[in-house]
């Protein structure tokens, strides 16, 4: 099915066709293409929102319900492991339950899920509210995720030569939700209590779902023949897993670390550590349009952006502590600094990785429609649970253990791998494609010279 209010017909996906066609269809919406923006934004924003809101005071209260740190911080963690899980399966059988509905229905269950949340402090105290946690926060992954991957299918289906340019302006939506949730969160509960965050959040996220149900274009697709496997053996495939898995442990990295750094550090008081966060979510949410669009206009310039990044990435958790080698002294101004490069150069490394994968995918046989959409969406949100697992579980690790300014150099470690092997990768890729090219030359020369001489005689 052809994207709605593009009638030229079909194009290459993720950005590939020619620049005035894409410009062209960005002037020109059609009422289904708004319909979808308004859809995946809504779901960006509201799990993202309900998603952070636990941080400023969820710990405390399960404190109080008996569970000890090491019980609070695997609940948090077991959300990232069946996030992935459910990457696969939904990744997989998309086209099998339905794209419109797999999206409705995981943002029903998302919001009901975070009402329930609000109701935790009426459950006993010791196992029950242990259990009853993690049946919450694994219900919200799973949920959340059937939502996320519809919503990146449909978005790349109904924007086949936008792609980059629609998920860079909605991870706006998705940064916005990261920045708002925990002092909206952190206002209702020192206001109203435990209860209001969730059931207010909740509610919000519900009402949505009756508006998508309306206004959501249902996309039908055959049941493609490929699989995830056959997707992430490909070499390019599977060098740019290992970078979104690398951004989004850079990202989980600072959930567990840097708070406790910058108390310790510099003495704030706990009210404006949030703030020292806002730099990073908001230069984020402001390149990551940018970045899109440019990857969509010059799909050429991909390949620099996401190793340009991922090299940029590493340099920043080099300064972040900064690392004791570099011999450079810790201040508040440095750190905020580097915290919105940071966001930056995540912007520019990662939003260029799923229109890439796409045109990977297509390249070697992959079929255009919602069952390759699926299995990319899939790969993506897989590969980013696997970061966001990592990432917390090893920075907690060796913040405990060799400090955080240490910690974070071996963090950029991973960054500065990743950007070099996709940057060695790109290279030998350009080397095989020039060799082919002057082969094919060749060949065609002898061709025509063989051509010439039975023509003479």
């Amino acid at each position: 099915m052809d994207s709605p209010g593009d009638p030229e017909g079909p194009r290459p996906p993720g950005g590939d066709g020619p620049p005035g066609g894409a410009m062209e269809t960005s002037r020109r919406l059609s009422r289904e293409q708004i319909f979808v923006l308004i859809s995946a934004a809504s779901i960006n924003l509201g799990s993202m929102m309900c998603y952070s809101i636990l941080g400023p005071f969820f710990p405390k209260e399960a404190e109080k319900k008996g569970a000890s740190n090491t019980v609070i911080g695997t609940i948090f963690g077991c959300y990232a492991l069946f996030d992935f899980l459910a990457s696969l399966v939904f990744g997989k059988y998309l086209v099998h339950i339905g794209a419109k509905f797999m999206f409705v229905a995981g943002m029903f269950v998302s919001g009901a899920v975070t009402v329930l949340f609000g109701l935790l402090d009426q459950v006993p105290e010791g196992p029950v509210f242990i259990a009853m946690c993690f049946l919450l926060r694994i219900t919200d992954a799973i949920s959340f995720e059937a939502a996320i991957t519809a919503s990146s299918s449909i978005v790349a289906k109904a924007f086949p030569n936008n792609v980059a340019t629609v998920l860079g302006s909605l991870e706006t939506f998705s940064g916005l939700g990261l920045v708002l949730g925990p002092p909206l969160g952190g206002f209702l509960y020192q206001s109203f209590g435990y209860e209001v965050p969730f059931i207010f959040l909740g509610c919000i996220v519900l009402l949505m779902v009756p508006l998508n149900m309306c206004i959501l274009p249902n996309y039908e697709s055959d049941k493609g023949k490929h699989s995830f496997w056959k997707l992430i053996t490909l070499p390019k495939v599977a060098f740019l897993s290992f970078v979104i898995t690398s951004f989004s442990s850079c990202f989980g990295f600072l959930d567990p670390t840097l708070s406790l750094f910058v108390l310790e550090k510099f003495n704030l008081p706990a009210g404006y550590v949030g703030l020292v966060f806002l730099g990073l979510a908001l230069s984020y949410a402001i390149s990551s349009p940018l970045v899109g669009l440019l990857s969509d206009k010059m799909p050429h310039l991909r390949k620099w952006l996401l190793v340009f990044g991922n090299l940029t990435l590493a340099g920043c958790y080099m300064l972040l502590g900064p690392a004791p080698f570099l011999h450079i002294k810790s201040q508040l101004w440095l750190l905020v600094l580097i915290l919105v490069i940071n966001g930056i150069s995540a912007g520019i490394g990662l939003i260029p990785t799923f229109p890439e994968i796409l045109s990977c995918a297509h390249e070697n046989g992959f079929e255009e429609g919602l069952s390759t959409l699926g299995l990319v969406s899939g790969l993506f949100g897989a590969m980013w649970s696997v970061g966001a697992f990592v990432g917390p579980t090893l920075g907690g690790f060796l913040y405990e253990k060799i400090g955080f300014e240490w910690a974070a150099a071996l963090q950029g470690l991973w960054a500065l791998t990743s950007g070099l092997a996709m940057g060695l990768f790109y290279l030998l890729e350009h080397l095989r494609r020039r060799r082919r090219s002057e082969l094919q030359n060749i060949l065609g020369t002898e061709e025509e010279r063989t051509a010439l001489l039975s023509d003479e005689r």
